[in-house]
């Protein structure tokens, strides 16, 4: 077996005494895959700090790719790729010819740091490149990296597929070396084997914001020089297996990089990153709550003030203003001798312990020197869901102390029965709510097209009818955009052969006449301890309209909540107005929600979608105490990755972010961003606002304990 220099260097990285280190040898630097580390093509066992997410653009030999990556753990990375090869031909049994100018490529990655830096030990990670896409990137690696002094970083590792494509020095069994047509499936019969190469690299930090890298590269590029396929697919030629480029730290977010790659190409590199964690904001620009007021010594003991005509009146106005210069609704209360129960709805406040905390504050200012208990329920769309009841006392002698006392002595409900009495503030109902703004409707990744939108205005509206009653609508229209393009021609793996369910969207899209985007009645109610039910009727979403009816079982201080969904749904004409076109379908799911903590937060989905298959989902979020949240979801039903095309099952990446984080004042408008590899029809289900579970999981215990800091903010 011949061994190579590069193998020399990673038994060099193992066994050369080192500068001392007790950490997961973290880096603000991309490579161009956008993955952590401070090499160039070559991966290293670098992580990013816990909890970023990054993107990040390269572009080098007529490849440009884009990379969404998230470090999920301080330990695990995850990435999802997307890449544009000009004039590229699938070759090895690939996926077809292609028509258009650039074939367009999606992959996910994931890397894991099996050993942190020690005194003497490199940190050392294990990763699967393009582990479930058509194979193009694919390739494994296990790589060490080791910091010596300050400045230097020395990275080795052996790689197989495309990382040990050159310069190989053994083998692991076969490996199958055609592209997989549909992509979309983990082809872990390519995990580990075939070829492999040992690979090397050197970075080194010679500023805060300046670093330069070289690099020994064992990819020797066969897809793209045309290997083994028509010559036409020659994008580059690799004259040397050497890189060396130089970094440089623009901002806390931006980071760049220059390259000049395997002896012929210079390649450039752009990386944005942010931590949810950080508010780009430091400690908001809210106003500070009204002090608590504390009462004179022994005056709780006179309750003759209940007796006193109109008083309870009086306090319910007083509350209400007080509640809406705070941003919150009274929309219940009831007053007794030494009590009060009041029912709210929070339309600033993302956190929902701090809407507490200042609906407690307004509540010590108002209420009379005898009421020593107070019920705080929360309300969503006037049902009741949970409540926090605390003394009186407690909020006057813990104001300054840690938010933690206040949360060891309060007592959190589910049940309706902590808010029985409460009479309906008059003029709450019925009332009209509207909104006019400016939307953007965006599809990407589409194989056709990599990146599509709409833009235009939406005219939006809430009518409350009674508590728990609410009439929903929206009209929308577009001013310009391209959803509605047509396929550009490409052939290979098309679209299934499933009814079309969602890959029609583009017809909805046609044309700039107003459209109804929803238009429904929906009630909401309890319909026992612990259960929460809701009924939605009308047009639902912008392509389905019919019936859907929701049942939810969650205790207030349980982790676990379990759910049933139930929808009779018909396809709206194309031109989104009150006519239906001819496909019909009863879909529902059992759903179990479990918050693991940490921040980890799953759910399980089964039952029936809208193509008729069967089948589960599966989510997984990181979700941040300040209202990030960053997941991934499968779906895989019954339908054959033929039948569902391209990309073989549905999956996709969530991201949601709350709008206080970027402006750093309270509000409770979020950015949601779906990101599918495809939109297909197998394992799609109907859209419908109001789902029950989010909105009552935000007033119970589990949730409301991880933000409890800012109680008193």
């Amino acid at each position: 077996m011949r061994v190579s220099k590069p193998v020399v260097l990673v038994g060099l990285v193992a066994m050369a005494p080192m500068a001392v280190h007790g950490d997961n040898l973290t880096t603000k630097s991309k490579n161009m895959y956008g993955t952590p580390g401070g090499l160039i093509d070559m991966p290293s066992a670098e992580m990013s700090e816990d909890g970023e997410l990054s993107a990040t653009v390269s572009h080098f030999g007529g490849t440009t790719k884009t990379t969404l990556t998230f470090q999920v753990t301080p330990r695990l990375t995850g990435s999802f790729r997307y890449a544009s090869l000009r004039e590229y031909r699938p070759g090895r049994g690939g996926a077809g010819a292609y028509p258009n100018s650039s074939y367009y490529d999606r992959s996910f990655d994931l890397r894991y740091q099996i050993l942190t830096e020690g005194d003497y030990r490199p940190a050392v990670a294990v990763g699967l490149r393009d582990f479930m896409g058509t194979g193009l990137y694919g390739g494994e690696y296990v790589v060490a990296t080791k910091e010596i002094g300050s400045r230097l970083r020395v990275t080795g590792g052996v790689g197989w597929g495309r990382l040990g494509s050159f310069d190989s020095f053994g083998s692991n069994g076969t490996r199958p070396t055609g592209l997989i047509g549909s992509g979309g499936i983990p082809n872990t019969d390519r995990w580990f084997r075939g070829p492999m190469s040992g690979f090397a690299g050197l970075s080194y930090q010679a500023s805060e914001q300046l670093s330069f890298t070289a690099e020994y590269s064992t990819d020797a590029y066969l897809e793209e020089r045309g290997a083994g396929q028509d010559p036409g697919s020659n994008l580059f030629r690799r004259k040397s297996p050497w890189n060396f480029g130089v970094g440089y730290q623009l901002s806390d977010a931006v980071n760049l990089g220059a390259y000049y790659m395997y002896g012929s190409e210079v390649g450039v590199r752009v990386s944005v990153a942010l931590n949810p964690r950080t508010s780009p904001v430091p400690g908001g620009s809210d106003t500070a709550p009204l002090p608590v007021e504390v009462r004179p010594q022994f005056s709780a003991r006179d309750l003759g003030w209940a007796a006193t005509p109109g008083a309870r009146d009086t306090l319910r106005d007083e509350v209400a203003q007080g509640l809406a210069r705070e941003g919150l609704i009274l929309e219940g209360m009831r007053v007794e001798a030494d009590r009060v129960r009041i029912l709210v709805r929070n339309i600033r406040w993302d956190i929902e312990a701090q809407a507490m905390g200042r609906a407690a504050r307004v509540l010590s200012r108002v209420m009379p020197d005898p009421v020593e208990h107070f019920t705080i329920g929360q309300s969503y769309q006037g049902m009741p869901a949970g409540s926090v009841t605390m003394r009186r006392s407690d909020v006057e002698a813990l104001e300054n102390a840690p938010a933690a006392a206040m949360l060891d002595r309060v007592r959190f409900g589910g049940d309706a029965g902590a808010l029985a009495g409460t009479e309906v503030v008059p003029g709450i109902y019925p009332k009209l709510e509207w909104n006019l703004a400016p939307y953007v409707k965006l599809g990407v990744f589409d194989p056709d097209s990599p990146v599509k939108a709409d833009a235009g205005l939406r005219l939006s509206g809430d009518y409350r009818i009674a508590p728990g009653w609410v009439l929903s609508g929206a009209v929308s229209v577009k001013a310009a955009g391209n959803l509605d393009a047509p396929p550009s021609g490409r052939t290979g793996a098309g679209p299934g052969t499933l009814p079309k369910v969602r890959s029609n969207a583009r017809f909805y899209a046609m044309g700039n006449d107003p459209r109804l985007d929803h238009l429904t009645v929906a009630k909401y109610g309890r319909l026992g301890e612990d259960w929460y039910g809701r009924v939605t009727l009308g047009y639902l979403e912008p392509m389905y309209a019919g019936i859907s009816g929701e049942v939810l079982w969650k205790p207030v201080g349980s982790r676990l909540a379990l759910g049933a969904e139930v929808n009779y749904v018909a396809q709206r004409d194309f031109n989104q107005g009150f006519g239906l076109r001819n496909y019909d379908i009863a879909t529902g799911h059992l759903s179990a929600y479990y918050d693991f903590g940490n921040g980890f937060h799953g759910q399980l989905d089964m039952g029936r979608y809208l193509a008729g298959d069967w089948g589960a989902t599966v989510a997984l979020d990181r979700e941040f105490d300040n209202g990030w949240r960053v997941g991934a979801y499968v779906t895989k039903t019954n339908v054959s990755a033929a039948a569902f095309g391209e990309g073989s099952f549905d999956k996709g990446i969530r991201i949601t972010v709350p709008m206080s984080w970027a402006i750093g004042s309270a509000t409770r408008r979020k950015n949601d961003l779906v990101i599918q590899s495809l939109t297909r029809d197998g394992g799609a289900r109907v859209e419908v606002d109001g789902r029950l579970y989010e909105a009552v999981r935000d007033s119970h215990r589990p949730q409301m304990a991880k933000t409890w800091g800012k109680f008193w903010r």
